[in-house]
């Protein structure tokens, strides 16, 4: 375990993230001596990310979003910050093992589970330690869910389970029809009253919260590159279903108060920050990408997080004068198959991947001026499109500082994957 200390933001100096000529190469002379494939936690962009993130929040506490992390000592240097409060995590397993903390971290008092939980065995370690019951919040949008619970644990002989109402964000458009994700169910006032009257009413349980989580305003960048008319577009859409949803979720909220005394309500994600913070029916806003800064966010206008998490790739074939081929890459992010879901090249510049091969699991074969120049056992850096996945690829990330005004690697922190956890 390294110690990560983010108190403080980064100097002018140490934002070379700016100066991409200045960047990549130092990042490459840092890790000179070690082998790729590797992964790197550039700390100023980090420190950079994180107390952007808070200025965004306007004052409102972020609980992060731990899928877009996945690695447990950034998680905990991220708590240490004044404005950062508890996990949104996507797994009750992985809920049960930060609230569970060990030796080496300490148990963290309050992580809510975004996604329901199917997971029997999971729920019955929750249900019968009032430690665990105390320390972490389930997510539900049905009473099918509570019956599951109960089929698992009875209420008599368990403790009182904490429970989250998912609202549906997304947008019901005149013509387009559903804008958002498929998630919730629970998409109006009454849905929303009626659901949380039914929980009133079961013993064992007790509504803690909501959340609501606007995806199609949060995870849609509005600046998409080379479409002019589509960014129009998107724009049109995403500001329609801000006004429809400060609405909706302020009447929701109100609705569900008067039925349980709620602790947090919350919403949004790191393309929103902005906008959930002015929601007043909403008490804190989940995020956690932007820490990281994958290059999904290249695409959004508002805000430009700094390239905190990066990784590289050898060179290892010359199949021809003007192609190179790197070892690995397929690291594809999640959503919608296309371009964008492909890691981002980003130094040496001037390269693009084949169009026939693109990003492969084994191999990548990139062309352009620059390949041309690259020789076998030259490295390629590149970002990926979401934050949190590229852990699921590594077992740690370098920690790479600026000491004595050079970057140099100065630690190592362990991902999931490196402490032995797989949770999906």
């Amino acid at each position: 375990m390294t110690d990560l200390d983010l108190s403080t933001p980064p100097v002018a100096a140490e934002r070379t993230w700016r100066a991409p000529d200045v960047f990549w190469p130092s990042l490459s002379a840092a890790t000179a001596r070690l082998d790729p494939p590797l992964g790197v936690l550039h700390l100023p962009a980090l420190r950079h990310n994180a107390h952007d993130m808070l200025r965004r929040a306007g004052g409102k506490p972020i609980r992060v979003a731990s899928k877009s992390v996945r690695v447990r000592s950034v998680l905990d240097a991220v708590l240490a910050l004044p404005g950062y409060a508890g996990v949104l995590a996507y797994t009750l397993p992985e809920a049960l093992w930060l609230a569970e903390g060990d030796a080496e971290h300490p148990p963290i008092g309050d992580v809510v589970v975004g996604y329901p939980t199917a997971d029997r065995a999971a729920i019955a370690r929750l249900a019968r330690s009032p430690e665990l019951a105390a320390r972490v919040t389930l997510m539900v949008d049905s009473l099918a869910h509570l019956d599951l619970i109960d089929a698992v644990v009875p209420p008599g002989q368990r403790e009182t389970v904490r429970l989250c109402l998912e609202l549906d964000s997304s947008w019901l458009a005149p013509v387009l029809g559903h804008v958002g994700v498929y998630r919730s169910p629970i998409h109006s006032v009454a849905s929303a009253r009626e659901l949380a009257e039914a929980i009133a009413k079961r013993p064992g349980f007790a509504l803690v919260g909501m959340m609501g989580y606007e995806a199609q305003i949060a995870g849609q960048g509005d600046n998409p590159p080379g479409k002019p008319a589509w960014g129009a577009t998107l724009r049109w859409m995403q500001k329609n279903s801000r006004d429809e949803l400060l609405s909706r979720r302020g009447e929701a909220v109100a609705a569900v108060r008067r039925v349980a005394d709620l602790e947090f309500v919350n919403g949004g994600g790191t393309g929103s920050l902005e906008f959930t913070s002015s929601d007043p029916s909403v008490t804190e806003i989940a995020a956690g990408s932007g820490l990281f800064g994958g290059h999904l966010f290249d695409t959004y206008r508002a805000f430009h997080p700094a390239p905190a998490a990066s990784f590289a790739l050898s060179v290892v074939r010359r199949p021809n004068p003007e192609t190179a081929t790197l070892l690995g890459g397929g690291w594809i992010a999640s959503g919608p198959p296309g371009p964008d879901r492909m890691p981002s090249l980003e130094w040496p510049t001037g390269l693009s991947m084949v169009g026939r091969e693109m990003a492969g699991e084994v191999q990548t074969p990139v062309t352009g001026a620059a390949a041309s120049v690259l020789r076998i056992g030259d490295r390629v850096w590149l970002r990926h499109t979401k934050s949190g996945e590229l852990s699921e690829h590594l077992d740690g990330f370098h920690l790479v500082d600026t000491v004595d005004g050079r970057a140099r690697v100065v630690g190592e922190v362990a991902t999931y994957r490196g402490d032995g956890r797989v949770f999906l």
